[in-house]
Order: structure tokens, then C-alpha cells, then sequence
């Protein structure tokens, strides 16, 4: 029998027997989907058994370390990292992987260098369609062709299966995708480079040897001391310049002057004409509006033509200053590159370095002779025939205007204009112009039918006998003369003296009718009378323009032509010209 001291060593070697068992049983009561350390056991020729401290070992394919130096080192007794996959499986067996465990590390590396945005090395292993397969910690990522370099590469074979640098720009972690940019190594590397070369370059700086790397048509690309910069193609010349690269050639040294440095993208703006002086400053002094002068026609634009006048300075003829008769005419037709020619100035802007030319100011104005010629006879060719009027050009100056289908004939008749078509040759007489606008007039070379009136004394109350021409729901239509020349209308209202026995019905063609002479019309007369008034005051604007104050003979002048049309009772005679009007004498 037992004593009592063998019976509490026997408690104690069993409580320290348990206290190591449950310790072992908590070592191995670990997570799955998880890395832990194991200890290699065996190596064979097909798997390398490790121990994972649980209720049994696992074996790893050797395959998962044939690209892995570690396999040439790698004994019994070696301590490894591997992914626990399953404590147990279906056969009983826990499920390890060297592969996987070395994958989950460098997501994690490749997580916390994405977050720093650090610098990683990669190789590129194979192009696939829009990049190339980028292996990063064993981690095959994706490398867009446009992050490959800077500037486009035609080829890429010199960096295949070689280390290089890479920043990780997109990771998913759930689909298994990473994105890299070499491009983002080098752009950072030459933005370094290029804040260290702009410590040296000021605005202001006058470079003398900076290098034409490329020409586009908006501008040239320099190279200044390893610092790219911009030399917009305003700020070439002063003058306008059609293409960059007809001034400069890949290579060429140039003198400029750096106008403006970016600091936050390093960009630099450079320009030559900063080097010289700005003709603009001196522009007023040395042309004047009104004053004619030479230039050369350098550019023709749908609007109009630039003409150089001297280096650097150009003006605009626009189109409405190309021609007197045609204000939209094509500039094609009137001049060509090259062609020197006289100008008159008509505005200079000096802020906005804008010159207005005319060309037509130095031609003779065919307008100034026209308005000599109001009231004479005509003829127009005509250009085009619309539903309301006829338009045509003066066969002798080329002058447009436009003939109403009221002024074709007295009948007013809109279907007078049947009667003509395009480059017909017509008679008129020029009624007015204004606004650089003729309007002419084919019935006023006819015989005015109103003349019956004052040819047979008629006037204002007196009765006539008229033939029914016409019945009208409105009213009757009334020939005055036998030859019916003379047509004119009878409101239904004016037919009876009590409205409501007014009846246009009970009138039949050709009955006689008694009517009241109520109105005669005196309005071309009196049109053409406030027109010659208004040239006249026209021609004394001017006095009202000096700084000094009118006299009070001028001011009267110009009041008795104001007051003309209330007092003067003009006429035509037979030649269609104003008569019966006693024009106050103008002031010397």
C-alpha cells in the first residue's frame, strides 16, 4: 500500500502531465486561412512534409518550390511559412501551401506599399492585349501600355524578364487585380529632376541656347538646360505666323526669354517676341485714321483679309470694306496672297493690337454719284423676282436696289410681277436712297392716272359720274375715266347715308354712278418734297457738330426747311420732277 508521500508525488507528476497536455492541446488550436510557422520533417522526392504542431503533419507538392531559391536550401529542421488551408479534410489530413502563404504576404506587402505609394520591383513577363503581364512579389499584376514609359514606345523588348521599378496604381483584392505604372517611377524621378533644374531658371531669364525638341501648328517644344518648355506660337513674332515649323527647324538653338514658371506642374512658358519691341507702343504716332497707305495681303479668311502694313503689324479688311456695291462680297474675288495694295485706316485699337483697313475708301464711291441722280431715269438688270418685289443692279454702276410690285404699274397689281424675269432689262425711275437702299419706281415713267383730276378741274366735294368696273362684297370698284385707267374703290359704307341701306348687291358693271370727290391723294408730291428737305438739313449737320454755337441765320435755315411740308403745296410736272416749292437760301 501506497504512503502518503509516494501518493502526492504520483498527484504531482500527474497535475504537470496535465498542465503540458492542455498546453500542447492549445498550441494546436489554430485558425485555417492563416499563415503559420512549421518545421520540415522529410523531403522527398515528390513533397516536403513539415510539422504544424497539430494532430498531424502536412505535405506541400515540391512543385510549390521550384521557382523558389529556398528549395536549394531548404533541410530538415528548416522553419517555413505556409497557409493553413484545413485542419482536417475529408481524408482526415490538414491541407498546408508554401504557394498560398507566400502569395497572402505580398498582398499584404503590395497593400501597404500601394498606401505609401512606394517604389516596387517587378518583371514584365509576357504583352497582353492593351499592356503587359507584370510579375511583383509573385504577384502577376497588369501594366497599361501607356504606363509603360513616358512617351510612347515602339518597342519593349529591351525591358522583358529585367528588374524594374513600379508603383502599384489600383489594387482589388477580391477579384485578385493589380494595376502598376513604370510611368509613375519616371515621371516622378524627371518631376525630382526638373524641380532641381527650375532652381536655376527664374522668370525673366533670358536663355541663350535654348534646344527645338518638337513644332506642332500651336507652338515649339524647347529643351532648356533638361527642363522642357513651351514657346507658344503667339509669342513667336509680334506679326502673325502661319506654321512654327517654317521658322524653325528639330535641333535649332534659339534666344528666348521665360515668361512664366508653374511651380505645382513645372511647366514653363518661353517667348521671342518678349525679346524685341512691340510696334503697337509706337502705332498712333506713326499711322493715322483717314490716311492712305501700302501693305501686302497675307492671309484671306472667309470674313475678310489680313494685309502685313510693316513687320509685326497687320490690319483687317473685312468684307463690308472690300466693295461699295456688294457688302458680303468674297474676298477671293477682289484681292489674292501677296498682291500690294492701298489702304485707307479706319480705326486703330492699340490695346487689342487691332487695325481696321477699307479698301474700298481708295476706290471711287459709286453712291456719291447716285444720289445726284434721284428722280432720273434708269435701267436695271434684273437679279432675282420674289412674291412681293423685283430686285435688280443699275446697268451702269452696279448699284442694287428694289423695285415694289406696287411701283410696277397704278393698278398695284401683285401679279404684274409674271410679267418679268431674271437679267431682264428694265426702265425705272430712282425714287429714293437711304441707308445705302434704292428703291425705284416703273410706274412713275408712266402717265399718272390722277392727272384727270386736275386736267378737268376737278377737286376736293366735287361730284363726278363713274361706271360700276367692279361689284365687291366690301364696297364697288368705279372706273373715273372712259379709258378705265382710272380705277377706284367705294366703301360699302360710303354708298348710302343710312348704313344699314347700304348694299353692294344692288349694283350691276358698267351702271352709272354719281359719287363725291372726298380725297385726292397729293402724297408722292409731298414724299418727294421731305425727302430734298431732308438732304438739305443733311448737308448742315455739320454746324451742329462744331464746338462753336450755331448762328442764328443758320439755326432759321434749317428751321424753314423743317417747316416746309405745313406750308408749301408741292406738284410734279409732266417730267414726274417736284415743282410748286420755294427753297429757302442757304447761308455762306
Amino acid at each position: 500500500m501506497a504512503t502518503e508521500q509516494e501518493l502526492n508525488k504520483n498527484n504531482t507528476t500527474l497535475k504537470e502531465f496535465q498542465n503540458l497536455l492542455d498546453q500542447d492541446f492549445k498550441d494546436r488550436q489554430v485558425k485555417e486561412n492563416v499563415i503559420i510557422k512549421g518545421t520540415v520533417t522529410e523531403i522527398t522526392k515528390n513533397f516536403i512534409v513539415v510539422d504544424c504542431k497539430l494532430k498531424m503533419e502536412g505535405m506541400i507538392p515540391i512543385e510549390e518550390f521550384k521557382n523558389d531559391d529556398e528549395l536549394e536550401k531548404l533541410k530538415v529542421g528548416s522553419k517555413i511559412d505556409v497557409y493553413l488551408e484545413r485542419i482536417e479534410s475529408f481524408k482526415g489530413e490538414i491541407v498546408i501551401s508554401r504557394d498560398k502563404a507566400r502569395k497572402m504576404k505580398a498582398w499584404k506587402k503590395m497593400e501597404s506599399v500601394f498606401e505609401s505609394q512606394g517604389e516596387m520591383t517587378g518583371y514584365i513577363t509576357g504583352k497582353v492585349k492593351g499592356g503587359f503581364i507584370t510579375t511583383v512579389e509573385g504577384l502577376p499584376c497588369f501594366m497599361p501600355s501607356s504606363q509603360i514609359d513616358i512617351r510612347p514606345l515602339k518597342r519593349t523588348d529591351h525591358l522583358m524578364n529585367v528588374p524594374i521599378k513600379v508603383i502599384a496604381t489600383r489594387i482589388d483584392k477580391n477579384r485578385g487585380n493589380v494595376c502598376v505604372s513604370r510611368r509613375a517611377v519616371l515621371e516622378k524621378s524627371k518631376n525630382a529632376e526638373v524641380t532641381e533644374a527650375l532652381k536655376n531658371i527664374k522668370e525673366g531669364n533670358i536663355i541663350e541656347n535654348a534646344t527645338v525638341k518638337a513644332t506642332t501648328d500651336w507652338g515649339i517644344f524647347l529643351d532648356i538646360n533638361g527642363v522642357d518648355a513651351l514657346l507658344h506660337v503667339s509669342d513667336l513674332s509680334h506679326g502673325r505666323v502661319k506654321k512654327p515649323s517654317d521658322l524653325v527647324t528639330i535641333g535649332q538653338k534659339l534666344r528666348v526669354k521665360i515668361t512664366k514658371i508653374d511651380e505645382k506642374t513645372n511647366r514653363v512658358s518661353a517667348s521671342i517676341k518678349a525679346l524685341t519691341e512691340d510696334p503697337y507702343g509706337s502705332i498712333e504716332k506713326k499711322y493715322k485714321i483717314g490716311e492712305v497707305y501700302e501693305g501686302v495681303v497675307t492671309k484671306i479668311m472667309d470674313y475678310g483679309c489680313f494685309v502685313k502694313i510693316e513687320d509685326g503689324v497687320e490690319g483687317l479688311i473685312h468684307n463690308s470694306e472690300l466693295d461699295w456695291t456688294n457688302r458680303n462680297i468674297s474676298p477671293n474675288k477682289v484681292l489674292s496672297v501677296s498682291e500690294k495694295i492701298k489702304f485707307k485706316i479706319v480705326n486703330i485699337d492699340k490695346d487689342a493690337k487691332r487695325i481696321s483697313l477699307s479698301y474700298k475708301a481708295i476706290l471711287e464711291n459709286p453712291w456719291e454719284k447716285i444720289r445726284d441722280k434721284i428722280g432720273s431715269k434708269q435701267e436695271i438688270r434684273i437679279t432675282n423676282v420674289t412674291d412681293k418685289a423685283i430686285f435688280g443692279e443699275l446697268t451702269e454702276s452696279k448699284l442694287s436696289g428694289m423695285l415694289h410690285y406696287k411701283e410696277i404699274s397704278y393698278k398695284e397689281n401683285v401679279e404684274d410681277l409674271k410679267k418679268f424675269k431674271k437679267n431682264d432689262i428694265v426702265s425705272v425711275k430712282i425714287l429714293e436712297i437711304k441707308d445705302d437702299k434704292i428703291r425705284f419706281s416703273k410706274r412713275a415713267l408712266e402717265k399718272d392716272p390722277m392727272d384727270w383730276f386736275k386736267n378737268n378741274g376737278k377737286k376736293t366735294g366735287d361730284v363726278i359720274t363713274t361706271r360700276i368696273h367692279e361689284v365687291l362684297k366690301t364696297g364697288v370698284k368705279v372706273s373715273i375715266d372712259k379709258d378705265k385707267e382710272l380705277i377706284v374703290t367705294i366703301k360699302k359704307v360710303d354708298l348710302a347715308k343710312d348704313s344699314t341701306a347700304a348694299r353692294p348687291e344692288v349694283f350691276s358693271q358698267g351702271n352709272a354712278l354719281d359719287a363725291k370727290i372726298t380725297e385726292l391723294d397729293n402724297a408722292e408730291p409731298m414724299r418727294l418734297l421731305r425727302q430734298e428737305r431732308d438732304r438739305r438739313i443733311a448737308e448742315t449737320d455739320w454746324w451742329a457738330g462744331q464746338d462753336l454755337t450755331m448762328t442764328q441765320t443758320q439755326k432759321d435755315y434749317r428751321q424753314t426747311l423743317r417747316d416746309l411740308p405745313s406750308t408749301a403745296e408741292p406738284k410734279l410736272d409732266e417730267q414726274g420732277q417736284l415743282t410748286n416749292v420755294t427753297w429757302p437760301t442757304k447761308p455762306t
